[in-house]
């Protein structure tokens, strides 16, 4: 029962290195990146775990990759745009 949350959190620590590797210049500091992988990929082992139950091996990894990968693609910024103030923020 301990490797599911240890693996999920690696892998979601492995797609997070992924996606600023490949997105190096859509993604905000790799500090966030990295914990809003480990922070979704977890959240999609116990959401995984819950639903399908204990003895399944390996629907658990993937709904944790699944989970943290639509976790990760909130964080993509438009390419080439900057970011719009308000004009109450100027």
């Amino acid at each position: 029962m301990l490797w599911e949350p240890i693996s999920s959190v690696v892998l979601g620590l492995v797609l997070s290195w992924v996606a600023l590797r490949s997105l190096p210049g859509r993604l905000p500091s790799a500090r966030t990146v990295f914990v809003t992988g480990a922070l979704g990929s977890l959240f999609g082992a116990y959401l995984t775990h819950s639903t399908v139950g204990p003895g399944h091996v390996l629907a658990i990894p993937v709904g944790a990759v699944l989970v943290g990968a639509v976790t990760l693609s909130l964080l993509i910024r438009p390419r080439g745009r900057r970011p719009v103030r308000s004009v109450t923020a100027q």
